[in-house]
């Protein structure tokens, strides 16, 4: 008798393909509302700002409009496939790695681990991105870095992480307290940041190498060397330990700083960057440099005068008659200098000179100059170039990094995959993410970061905005008081954008948990937010304050890091340097830094628009420190007073 082979029924043979499309929609509908979470308030928050504070209008709007909404749709799949695919990589191997090999085997494969998570970074792409907006005759060298040497930087950027994975694995096994790494490091760091203030050409890269320690702890970097430090301490036996895991991601922000200035120290001593004595780059030195906007602005705008104006037949009526002329068009009456009083319920202005501006149904002036987009969608966007860019920068970062994991799987460990076909779909879903991301950041979160950043300046100076021909004059007329309002929106953004990161409420619930309740996740997560907040606000401040340097603005604040790293416990000191790597999330690091790169190209006597994400990092490190401070010092009160009691 023959027999019956049975096959396993599916969940095709059970629900059908309507059945299964319906399960799939319901749970991707879900993934994409909590990615929806993170961004709505930042980019309404972008936008409301531009319209009704400075009454300027989103400039190819249904653009940005489907590049935010391909960025929500890329992230979605993004995180799956990350979930699926990378991190049963990272955490078997990271399981199976500490167990099984030697250390050297260990410190070879998290090198090479730190410098593939890098490269597999979303942000990552902003960087060779960001250098046609850089003057090369301003910051030659930063110029060079961008643009001639912007495959070196990105790799500086992985070998800096590449360094911080091995060395925080070291720091497991030995046991060594993250302040013995962090204090001379710093140190290290503040020196040559001064070193480089002083030189004219070292010093605009000094933005950029901060900021690439923020760039570099995202969604891919983080999970995957957590997963390995974890698997080392329980190894080792420091598995229940509130800092297990911890400290890897403060190493990964700080190392690629060190490796961007060691880059740019070894170029300025090559005399290898624009303009110098051996450049062989192929940028012509009157060539012009298109910013990274869709509309390009010009260099020196021609600053005109506000349209309509009366006309000498409508003044000659005027003095005739005393009335304005009538009419649609709407009418503004400023007085100046004289004295104001309240007399009789009335307000009497003396003396005052007396001028009447005519405005059309367009706009207004001094700052309230909106007009009709008549072109909501970008005409020379070009959809398919974009988007096979895009697919092909995606398959180059994250392919390697999963061919990576499983040669390491099977020729090292000698493991079979399991789960493979789960694994193949999250790397399918890793390749589609990341490639829809780049186009969304493309067509949505650069352009509307740039236009902003460079509309901005608006509120205390005169600015061509973004994608129009004319200008506008300030919003405000103290400039003091449109640089504040400007400061205080840069607080706002941090704070907000802050609150929306999904990592942040991850290392408040372990906060919490580490500290018995005595530091609550809800206070972790708004200390945090302030700091990024007051981050923010000072590196806008100092752009807009074009007065400020840089330095002035990282170094006293890192030197306050050395005194309070110093003197708090090693569990505060764990939680406050890593909560600097949770805040600069996929969505945050590639708006702040087009918004900055924006005020950069409209203010004169600045360069560039980095330093922002570099000093928003420091801002919660403060914070954290300062709250862990407090609680210890109530925590000895409360033992003291416990004792006391008790004799």
């Amino acid at each position: 008798m023959p027999q019956i082979a049975y096959r396993p029924r599916s969940a095709f043979d059970t629900l059908g393909v309507g059945g299964v499309a319906s399960i799939l929609w319901r749970y991707f509908r879900e993934k994409a509302i909590e990615q929806i979470r993170s961004v709505w308030f930042i980019i309404l928050y972008l936008v409301a700002f531009q319209t009704l504070v400075l009454k300027l209008p989103v400039v190819f709007s249904l653009t940005i409009t489907f590049g935010i909404a391909i960025v929500v749709v890329g992230l979605t799949f993004f995180m799956e496939g990350l979930r699926l695919g990378l991190m049963p990589f990272g955490e078997t191997i990271g399981a199976i790695l500490p167990r099984n090999s030697r250390l050297p085997l260990i410190i070879t494969f998290s090198f090479l681990l730190g410098v593939g998570a890098t490269l597999a970074e979303p942000a990552i792409s902003i960087l060779k991105k960001a250098g046609a907006g850089v003057s090369p005759e301003n910051a030659p060298l930063l110029f060079s870095l961008l643009n001639d040497f912007s495959g070196q930087l990105v790799a500086a950027v992985g070998i800096g992480v590449g360094v911080a994975v091995p060395l925080g694995i070291l720091r497991f096994f030995f046991g060594w307290s993250l302040k013995v790494i962090i204090l001379p490091l710093v140190t290290v760091l503040i020196g040559l940041t001064l070193f480089a203030t002083f030189d004219p050409i070292l010093n605009p890269v000094i933005g950029l190498a901060w900021d690439c320690g923020a760039v570099t702890t995202g969604p891919v970097t983080v999970p995957l060397v957590l997963a390995l430090g974890i698997g080392v301490c329980r190894i080792i036996g420091h598995d229940d330990s509130a800092g297990a895991g911890f400290g890897i991601v403060t190493l990964a922000s700080l190392f690629p700083v060190l490796a961007v200035l060691g880059l740019a120290l070894f170029h300025h001593q090559a005399e290898d960057y624009y303009g110098a004595r051996a450049y062989t780059g192929s940028v012509i030195k009157e060539a012009t440099v298109i910013p990274i906007v869709p509309v390009p602005v010009p260099d020196a705008p021609v600053i005109e005068e506000p349209k309509p104006r009366f006309t000498q037949e409508e003044f000659e009526a005027y003095r005739r008659t005393g009335d304005l002329p009538p009419g649609t068009d709407r009418f503004r009456t400023r007085y100046r200098g004289g004295e104001v009083t309240l007399e009789d319920g009335r307000i009497i202005h003396r003396q005052a000179e007396i001028v009447f501006e005519r405005q059309d149904e367009k706009g207004t002036l001094k700052g309230f100059f909106i007009q009709q987009v008549r072109n909501p969608w970008d005409p020379d966007l070009r959809f398919g170039q974009e988007m096979f860019a895009s697919l092909l920068m995606a398959a180059q970062a994250i392919l390697p990094l999963c061919a990576f994991f499983f040669l390491t799987l099977l020729i090292v460990l000698r493991e079979k995959l399991r789960k493979g076909d789960e694994i193949a779909i999250g790397v399918l879903f890793a390749v589609v993410g990341l490639a829809l991301f780049g186009l969304g950041l493309t067509l949505g979160l650069t352009p509307l970061g740039t236009q902003l950043g460079s509309n901005i300046p608006a509120t205390f100076a005169s600015v061509v905005p973004w994608g129009q021909s004319t200008a506008v004059a300030p919003l405000f007329d103290n400039p003091v008081v449109g640089k504040l309002v400007t400061v205080l929106f840069a607080f706002f953004l941090g704070y907000g954008a802050t609150l929306a990161e999904p990592a942040l409420n991850a290392l408040g619930q372990t906060v919490e948990n580490a500290t018995v309740g005595v530091v609550s996740k809800r206070l972790l997560i708004q200390v945090v937010a302030v700091g990024v907040g007051f981050g923010i606000a000072a590196g806008v401040a100092q752009m807009a304050f074009s007065g400020l340097s840089l330095t002035v603005l990282i170094i006293p604040p890192y030197i306050l890091l050395l005194f309070l790293t110093a003197i708090s416990s090693d569990e505060f000191v764990n939680f406050a340097w890593d909560s600097a790597g949770v805040t600069t999330g996929p969505i945050t690091v590639p708006l702040v830094l087009a918004m900055g790169l924006g005020i950069g190209a409209n203010i004169p006597g600045i360069a560039d628009g980095f330093g922002i994400l570099g000093l928003a990092s420091v801002g919660p490190i403060i914070t954290v420190l300062v709250v862990g401070l407090i609680v210890s010092r109530s925590r000895r009160a409360g033992i003291n007073k416990a004792q006391d009691e008790v004799v």
